[in-house]
Protein backbone atom coordinates (compact mmCIF):
# COMPACT_ATOMS: atom_id res chain seq x y z
CA UNK A 1 0.00 0.00 0.00
CA UNK A 2 1.08 3.62 -0.95
CA UNK A 3 -0.06 5.59 2.45
CA UNK A 4 0.10 9.45 2.42
CA UNK A 5 2.26 9.67 5.43
CA UNK A 6 2.02 13.41 5.69
CA UNK A 7 -1.76 13.48 4.73
CA UNK A 8 -2.34 10.75 7.76
CA UNK A 9 -0.11 12.80 9.96
CA UNK A 10 -2.26 15.85 9.74
CA UNK A 11 -5.11 14.36 9.98
CA UNK A 12 -4.41 12.59 13.03
CA UNK A 13 -2.76 16.14 14.67
CA UNK A 14 -6.04 18.04 13.21
CA UNK A 15 -8.23 15.25 15.90
CA UNK A 16 -6.37 15.73 18.85
CA UNK A 17 -5.55 19.74 18.73
CA UNK A 18 -9.97 19.53 19.63
CA UNK A 19 -10.20 18.97 22.86
CA UNK A 20 -12.69 16.08 23.49
CA UNK A 21 -12.48 15.01 27.46
CA UNK A 22 -14.51 13.38 28.90
CA UNK A 23 -16.40 13.51 32.72
CA UNK A 24 -16.80 10.63 35.00
CA UNK A 25 -19.09 12.87 37.23
CA UNK A 26 -21.41 13.66 34.64
CA UNK A 27 -24.08 11.83 34.31
CA UNK A 28 -25.06 13.29 31.41
CA UNK A 29 -24.42 11.58 27.93
CA UNK A 30 -22.14 12.19 26.36
CA UNK A 31 -20.26 13.86 29.56
CA UNK A 32 -19.09 16.67 28.07
CA UNK A 33 -20.57 19.26 25.43
CA UNK A 34 -16.96 19.56 23.53
CA UNK A 35 -16.97 15.79 22.51
CA UNK A 36 -19.38 17.17 19.81
CA UNK A 37 -16.88 19.20 18.12
CA UNK A 38 -15.03 16.31 17.19
CA UNK A 39 -18.10 14.10 16.27
CA UNK A 40 -19.12 16.98 14.05
CA UNK A 41 -15.78 17.30 11.88
CA UNK A 42 -15.71 13.96 11.69
CA UNK A 43 -19.16 13.32 10.15
CA UNK A 44 -18.37 16.74 7.55
CA UNK A 45 -15.10 14.91 6.65
CA UNK A 46 -16.54 10.99 6.55
CA UNK A 47 -19.44 13.18 3.71
CA UNK A 48 -16.24 14.59 1.98
CA UNK A 49 -14.76 11.60 1.67
CA UNK A 50 -17.81 9.40 0.44
CA UNK A 51 -18.86 7.25 2.97
CA UNK A 52 -22.74 6.46 2.66
CA UNK A 53 -25.00 6.35 5.44
CA UNK A 54 -23.19 8.72 7.80
CA UNK A 55 -25.05 9.94 11.05
CA UNK A 56 -24.70 11.06 14.03
CA UNK A 57 -27.33 10.16 17.01
CA UNK A 58 -28.66 12.43 19.83
CA UNK A 59 -25.89 10.02 22.07
CA UNK A 60 -23.00 11.12 19.83
CA UNK A 61 -22.22 8.05 18.07
CA UNK A 62 -20.96 8.44 14.70
CA UNK A 63 -22.05 5.54 11.83
CA UNK A 64 -21.39 5.06 8.39
CA UNK A 65 -20.58 2.42 5.84
CA UNK A 66 -18.21 1.46 2.69
CA UNK A 67 -20.52 -0.35 0.44
CA UNK A 68 -19.37 -3.96 -0.73
CA UNK A 69 -17.82 -4.02 -4.34
CA UNK A 70 -18.46 -7.32 -4.68
CA UNK A 71 -20.81 -9.82 -6.31
CA UNK A 72 -21.40 -12.21 -4.04
CA UNK A 73 -22.80 -11.28 0.05
CA UNK A 74 -20.20 -12.05 2.95
CA UNK A 75 -20.72 -10.87 6.42
CA UNK A 76 -20.18 -6.91 7.08
CA UNK A 77 -17.38 -6.00 9.35
CA UNK A 78 -16.85 -3.06 11.63
CA UNK A 79 -14.19 -0.58 13.18
CA UNK A 80 -14.52 0.96 16.18
CA UNK A 81 -12.66 4.18 18.19
CA UNK A 82 -13.42 5.94 20.56
CA UNK A 83 -13.39 10.52 19.99
CA UNK A 84 -13.34 11.09 23.79
CA UNK A 85 -9.67 11.52 25.82
CA UNK A 86 -8.87 10.49 29.33
CA UNK A 87 -10.00 12.87 32.13
CA UNK A 88 -7.16 11.49 33.98
CA UNK A 89 -4.98 14.04 32.69
CA UNK A 90 -5.61 17.15 30.70
CA UNK A 91 -6.84 16.61 27.29
CA UNK A 92 -7.06 20.75 26.50
CA UNK A 93 -4.67 23.04 24.39
CA UNK A 94 -2.99 20.08 23.70
CA UNK A 95 0.37 21.06 21.27
CA UNK A 96 1.72 17.72 19.80
CA UNK A 97 5.33 17.64 18.79
CA UNK A 98 7.12 16.18 15.62
CA UNK A 99 10.06 14.13 15.82
CA UNK A 100 11.46 13.27 12.44
CA UNK A 101 14.07 9.89 12.30
CA UNK A 102 13.99 9.39 15.76
CA UNK A 103 17.83 9.05 16.95
CA UNK A 104 17.24 6.81 20.06
CA UNK A 105 18.16 9.01 23.00
CA UNK A 106 16.05 11.18 24.92
CA UNK A 107 13.10 13.96 24.02
CA UNK A 108 12.95 16.70 25.46
CA UNK A 109 9.15 17.55 25.41
CA UNK A 110 9.47 21.08 27.83
CA UNK A 111 12.73 22.07 28.44
CA UNK A 112 11.37 25.40 30.71
CA UNK A 113 10.00 22.66 32.82
CA UNK A 114 12.33 20.11 31.96
CA UNK A 115 10.30 17.30 31.60
CA UNK A 116 12.05 14.81 29.00
CA UNK A 117 10.64 11.39 27.73
CA UNK A 118 13.32 9.13 27.81
CA UNK A 119 14.13 5.62 26.55
CA UNK A 120 16.21 4.74 30.09
CA UNK A 121 12.91 4.71 31.54
CA UNK A 122 10.00 3.84 28.51
CA UNK A 123 12.54 1.27 26.56
CA UNK A 124 9.78 0.45 24.32
CA UNK A 125 11.35 3.90 22.47
CA UNK A 126 14.12 2.08 21.43
CA UNK A 127 11.99 -0.26 19.07
CA UNK A 128 10.79 3.05 16.84
CA UNK A 129 14.79 4.04 15.86
CA UNK A 130 14.48 6.29 12.49
CA UNK A 131 10.67 6.71 12.78
CA UNK A 132 8.48 9.81 12.79
CA UNK A 133 7.65 10.24 16.69
CA UNK A 134 4.64 12.74 17.88
CA UNK A 135 4.51 13.28 21.70
CA UNK A 136 2.85 15.81 23.56
CA UNK A 137 4.93 19.24 24.42
CA UNK A 138 4.63 17.89 28.26
CA UNK A 139 1.45 19.83 29.41
CA UNK A 140 -0.93 17.61 28.23
CA UNK A 141 -1.71 14.18 27.19
CA UNK A 142 -1.53 13.76 23.50
CA UNK A 143 -5.01 11.97 23.04
CA UNK A 144 -3.26 8.95 20.89
CA UNK A 145 -6.23 6.84 23.14
CA UNK A 146 -8.12 6.93 20.53
CA UNK A 147 -7.62 9.03 17.78
CA UNK A 148 -4.87 7.37 16.42
CA UNK A 149 -7.59 4.87 15.84
CA UNK A 150 -9.97 7.05 14.58
CA UNK A 151 -7.52 8.29 12.02
CA UNK A 152 -6.55 4.93 11.29
CA UNK A 153 -10.11 4.47 10.39
CA UNK A 154 -11.23 6.93 8.28
CA UNK A 155 -7.86 7.08 6.36
CA UNK A 156 -8.14 3.37 5.40
CA UNK A 157 -12.16 4.05 4.90
CA UNK A 158 -10.32 6.71 2.37
CA UNK A 159 -8.34 4.21 0.69
CA UNK A 160 -10.77 1.67 0.03
CA UNK A 161 -13.00 4.46 -1.71
CA UNK A 162 -10.10 5.46 -3.70
CA UNK A 163 -8.96 1.76 -4.83
CA UNK A 164 -11.78 0.25 -6.16
CA UNK A 165 -9.90 -2.25 -7.22
CA UNK A 166 -9.10 -3.72 -3.48
CA UNK A 167 -12.68 -5.66 -3.16
CA UNK A 168 -14.80 -5.80 -0.08
CA UNK A 169 -18.09 -6.56 1.40
CA UNK A 170 -20.04 -3.91 3.56
CA UNK A 171 -17.65 -2.09 5.95
CA UNK A 172 -19.27 -0.52 9.08
CA UNK A 173 -17.57 2.04 11.13
CA UNK A 174 -18.38 3.91 14.30
CA UNK A 175 -17.08 6.28 17.03
CA UNK A 176 -17.89 6.48 20.15
CA UNK A 177 -17.72 8.91 23.24
CA UNK A 178 -17.05 8.51 26.94
CA UNK A 179 -14.98 5.56 26.04
CA UNK A 180 -13.06 6.78 28.94
CA UNK A 181 -15.30 7.12 31.36
CA UNK A 182 -16.87 3.74 30.78
CA UNK A 183 -19.80 4.10 29.13
CA UNK A 184 -18.87 3.87 25.33
CA UNK A 185 -20.90 1.17 24.75
CA UNK A 186 -24.16 1.88 26.80
CA UNK A 187 -26.12 3.42 24.15
CA UNK A 188 -24.33 1.45 20.74
CA UNK A 189 -26.77 0.56 19.11
CA UNK A 190 -25.69 -3.06 18.07
CA UNK A 191 -28.69 -3.63 15.20
CA UNK A 192 -28.16 -0.54 13.66
CA UNK A 193 -24.74 -1.11 13.75
CA UNK A 194 -25.83 -4.18 11.71
CA UNK A 195 -21.97 -5.77 11.44
CA UNK A 196 -21.41 -9.84 11.83
CA UNK A 197 -18.43 -9.01 13.89
CA UNK A 198 -16.22 -6.18 14.59
CA UNK A 199 -12.71 -4.23 15.66
CA UNK A 200 -11.53 -1.99 17.91
CA UNK A 201 -9.13 0.28 16.82
CA UNK A 202 -7.79 0.87 20.60
CA UNK A 203 -4.56 -1.26 21.54
CA UNK A 204 -1.44 0.14 22.15
CA UNK A 205 1.79 -1.25 20.33
CA UNK A 206 2.36 -2.34 16.92
CA UNK A 207 1.23 -6.14 16.78
CA UNK A 208 -1.05 -6.09 19.69
CA UNK A 209 -4.30 -8.34 18.94
CA UNK A 210 -6.34 -8.99 21.91
CA UNK A 211 -9.45 -10.50 22.87
CA UNK A 212 -9.11 -11.34 26.38
CA UNK A 213 -9.73 -8.25 29.48
CA UNK A 214 -10.24 -7.97 32.38
CA UNK A 215 -13.12 -8.51 34.86
CA UNK A 216 -13.83 -4.99 36.24
CA UNK A 217 -15.82 -3.73 39.03
CA UNK A 218 -15.21 -0.50 40.85
CA UNK A 219 -15.76 0.18 44.55
CA UNK A 220 -16.17 2.86 46.52
CA UNK A 221 -15.30 2.98 50.19
CA UNK A 222 -16.29 5.65 52.83
CA UNK A 223 -15.39 5.74 56.23
CA UNK A 224 -17.31 7.86 58.82
CA UNK A 225 -15.34 9.23 61.84
CA UNK A 226 -16.15 12.11 64.55
CA UNK A 227 -14.41 15.32 64.53
CA UNK A 228 -14.06 17.36 68.50
CA UNK A 229 -11.74 19.78 69.55
CA UNK A 230 -8.15 17.98 69.34
CA UNK A 231 -7.67 19.22 72.96
CA UNK A 232 -10.65 17.73 74.35
CA UNK A 233 -10.11 14.22 71.67
CA UNK A 234 -9.12 11.68 74.27
CA UNK A 235 -12.01 8.69 73.43
CA UNK A 236 -14.18 10.99 72.14
CA UNK A 237 -12.40 11.90 68.71
CA UNK A 238 -12.52 8.87 65.59
CA UNK A 239 -9.67 10.24 62.71
CA UNK A 240 -11.74 8.32 59.47
CA UNK A 241 -8.36 9.25 57.91
CA UNK A 242 -6.28 6.78 59.87
CA UNK A 243 -8.97 4.22 60.07
CA UNK A 244 -8.40 4.83 55.78
CA UNK A 245 -5.14 4.13 56.53
CA UNK A 246 -5.60 0.57 57.81
CA UNK A 247 -7.88 -0.49 55.37
CA UNK A 248 -5.54 0.66 52.60
CA UNK A 249 -2.91 -1.68 54.77
CA UNK A 250 -5.13 -4.74 54.99
CA UNK A 251 -5.31 -5.31 51.32
CA UNK A 252 -2.61 -6.92 49.90
CA UNK A 253 0.73 -4.72 48.81
CA UNK A 254 1.67 -7.15 46.30
CA UNK A 255 -1.66 -7.09 44.13
CA UNK A 256 -1.51 -3.29 42.90
CA UNK A 257 -1.27 -1.85 38.79
CA UNK A 258 2.60 -1.31 39.85
CA UNK A 259 3.00 -4.58 41.04
CA UNK A 260 1.31 -7.17 38.92
CA UNK A 261 1.30 -8.06 35.30
CA UNK A 262 -0.33 -10.37 32.74
CA UNK A 263 -3.03 -12.25 33.89
CA UNK A 264 -2.83 -10.83 37.29
CA UNK A 265 -5.18 -9.37 39.01
CA UNK A 266 -5.59 -6.33 41.36
CA UNK A 267 -6.80 -3.65 43.77
CA UNK A 268 -5.51 -0.07 42.60
CA UNK A 269 -6.75 2.69 44.78
CA UNK A 270 -7.17 5.60 42.08
CA UNK A 271 -8.90 8.18 44.37
CA UNK A 272 -9.05 9.23 48.31
CA UNK A 273 -10.97 12.42 49.65
CA UNK A 274 -10.67 12.62 53.19
CA UNK A 275 -11.18 15.02 56.38
CA UNK A 276 -11.74 14.01 60.40
CA UNK A 277 -14.95 13.23 59.78
CA UNK A 278 -15.63 11.42 56.47
CA UNK A 279 -12.83 10.27 54.10
CA UNK A 280 -13.70 8.11 50.78
CA UNK A 281 -11.65 5.81 48.91
CA UNK A 282 -12.61 4.92 45.34
CA UNK A 283 -10.47 1.64 43.75
CA UNK A 284 -10.83 -0.32 40.78
CA UNK A 285 -11.05 -3.84 41.01
CA UNK A 286 -9.68 -6.64 38.49
CA UNK A 287 -9.18 -10.17 37.34
CA UNK A 288 -9.16 -11.72 34.68
CA UNK A 289 -10.17 -15.37 35.80
CA UNK A 290 -13.89 -14.51 36.77
CA UNK A 291 -14.14 -16.90 39.80
CA UNK A 292 -10.45 -15.13 40.91
CA UNK A 293 -12.51 -12.17 40.30
CA UNK A 294 -15.72 -13.04 42.57
CA UNK A 295 -13.05 -14.36 45.25
CA UNK A 296 -11.68 -10.68 44.41
CA UNK A 297 -14.47 -8.75 45.34
CA UNK A 298 -15.47 -10.94 48.25
CA UNK A 299 -11.74 -10.22 50.03
CA UNK A 300 -12.39 -6.70 49.53
CA UNK A 301 -16.00 -6.89 51.61
CA UNK A 302 -14.45 -9.76 54.15
CA UNK A 303 -12.11 -6.74 54.86
CA UNK A 304 -14.52 -4.43 55.33
CA UNK A 305 -16.48 -6.33 57.95
CA UNK A 306 -13.37 -7.72 59.66
CA UNK A 307 -12.01 -3.82 60.39
CA UNK A 308 -16.11 -2.85 61.37
CA UNK A 309 -15.80 -5.92 63.91
CA UNK A 310 -12.33 -4.55 65.08
CA UNK A 311 -13.37 -0.61 65.50
CA UNK A 312 -16.61 -2.05 67.59
CA UNK A 313 -19.13 -0.17 65.14
CA UNK A 314 -19.87 0.00 61.48
CA UNK A 315 -17.40 3.25 60.39
CA UNK A 316 -16.55 1.46 56.90
CA UNK A 317 -19.22 1.16 54.19
CA UNK A 318 -18.64 -0.58 50.26
CA UNK A 319 -20.46 -0.17 47.32
CA UNK A 320 -19.08 -2.50 44.61
CA UNK A 321 -20.72 -2.23 40.96
CA UNK A 322 -19.16 -4.64 37.93
CA UNK A 323 -18.03 -2.36 35.20
CA UNK A 324 -17.51 -4.80 32.49
CA UNK A 325 -16.52 -8.75 31.86
CA UNK A 326 -13.52 -10.86 29.94
CA UNK A 327 -14.75 -10.78 26.03
CA UNK A 328 -12.94 -13.91 25.62
CA UNK A 329 -16.44 -16.06 26.70
CA UNK A 330 -17.77 -14.23 23.70
CA UNK A 331 -15.08 -14.04 21.72
CA UNK A 332 -13.68 -17.58 21.41
CA UNK A 333 -16.92 -19.64 19.97
CA UNK A 334 -15.76 -17.33 16.72
CA UNK A 335 -12.30 -17.36 17.05
CA UNK A 336 -12.43 -17.01 13.12
CA UNK A 337 -12.31 -13.31 13.35
CA UNK A 338 -9.32 -13.23 15.72
CA UNK A 339 -7.30 -15.41 12.92
CA UNK A 340 -8.16 -13.04 10.20
CA UNK A 341 -6.66 -9.96 12.24
CA UNK A 342 -3.63 -12.16 13.12
CA UNK A 343 -3.41 -13.25 9.23
CA UNK A 344 -4.14 -9.78 8.46
CA UNK A 345 -0.71 -8.50 10.01
CA UNK A 346 1.62 -11.26 9.14
CA UNK A 347 0.61 -10.00 5.74
CA UNK A 348 2.22 -7.08 5.42
CA UNK A 349 4.53 -7.98 7.86
CA UNK A 350 3.66 -7.40 11.49
CA UNK A 351 4.81 -9.34 14.29
CA UNK A 352 1.21 -10.60 15.69
CA UNK A 353 1.38 -9.94 19.66
CA UNK A 354 -1.39 -11.62 20.77
CA UNK A 355 -2.02 -11.10 24.43
CA UNK A 356 -4.75 -9.87 27.17
CA UNK A 357 -5.87 -6.59 27.92
CA UNK A 358 -4.82 -5.52 31.28
CA UNK A 359 -8.22 -3.21 31.02
CA UNK A 360 -10.90 -2.90 29.11
CA UNK A 361 -12.54 -1.26 25.62
CA UNK A 362 -15.56 -0.90 24.10
CA UNK A 363 -15.56 -4.01 23.06
CA UNK A 364 -15.35 -5.88 25.93
CA UNK A 365 -19.39 -4.79 26.74
CA UNK A 366 -20.39 -4.95 23.04
CA UNK A 367 -19.05 -8.38 23.01
CA UNK A 368 -21.43 -9.02 25.67
CA UNK A 369 -24.15 -7.04 23.72
CA UNK A 370 -23.92 -9.36 20.82
CA UNK A 371 -21.31 -7.91 18.73
CA UNK A 372 -17.87 -9.86 19.26
CA UNK A 373 -15.27 -7.47 18.81
CA UNK A 374 -11.28 -8.28 19.77
CA UNK A 375 -9.25 -5.22 20.18
CA UNK A 376 -6.33 -4.19 17.28
CA UNK A 377 -3.23 -1.53 17.75
CA UNK A 378 -3.82 2.28 17.60
CA UNK A 379 0.08 2.39 18.04
CA UNK A 380 0.23 4.63 21.18
CA UNK A 381 2.26 4.45 24.41
CA UNK A 382 1.87 5.95 27.65
CA UNK A 383 -1.89 6.58 27.81
CA UNK A 384 -3.39 9.12 29.97
CA UNK A 385 -0.42 11.41 30.70
CA UNK A 386 2.38 14.00 30.17
CA UNK A 387 4.86 11.11 28.23
CA UNK A 388 2.20 9.67 25.21
CA UNK A 389 3.47 9.21 22.11
CA UNK A 390 2.65 7.48 18.81
CA UNK A 391 4.60 6.78 16.02
CA UNK A 392 3.33 7.82 12.75
CA UNK A 393 4.92 4.45 10.83
CA UNK A 394 2.63 2.32 13.21
CA UNK A 395 -0.67 4.33 11.88
CA UNK A 396 0.08 3.36 8.94
CA UNK A 397 0.53 -0.02 9.93
CA UNK A 398 -2.75 -0.12 11.34
CA UNK A 399 -4.51 1.71 8.52
CA UNK A 400 -3.09 -1.05 6.26
CA UNK A 401 -4.14 -4.00 8.67
CA UNK A 402 -7.64 -2.25 8.56
CA UNK A 403 -7.45 -2.76 4.93
CA UNK A 404 -6.43 -6.06 4.65
CA UNK A 405 -9.14 -7.32 7.08
CA UNK A 406 -11.89 -6.27 4.60
CA UNK A 407 -9.84 -7.65 1.58
CA UNK A 408 -8.81 -10.94 3.41
CA UNK A 409 -13.51 -11.05 4.46
CA UNK A 410 -13.85 -10.92 1.10
CA UNK A 411 -11.73 -13.59 -0.29
CA UNK A 412 -12.38 -16.14 2.91
CA UNK A 413 -16.11 -15.98 2.28
CA UNK A 414 -16.30 -15.76 -1.38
Amino acid sequence: MNLNKEHILNRFISYVTVDTESDPNNPAFPSTEKQWNLARILVKELNTIGLSDVTLDDNCYIMATVPSNLEYDVPTVGFVAHIDTSPDFTGANVNPQVHENYDGKDIILNKEENIILSPDYFDDLLQYKGQTIVTTDGTTLLGADDKAGVTEIVSAMEYLIQHPEIKHGDIRICFTPDEEVGKGAHLFDVDTFGADWAYTMDGSQIGELEYENFNAAGAKVTIDGKIVHPGYAKGKMINSMLIATEFISALPSNETPETTTGYEGFFHLHDMHGTVEKTTLEYIIRDHDMTLFLKRKSDFENTVNSMNKKLGKDLISVVIKDQYFNMKEMVTPVMHIVDIAEEAMKDIGITPLIKAIRGGTDGSQLSFKGLPCPNIFAGGHNFHGRYEYVPVESILKATEVIVKIAEKVAIKFK
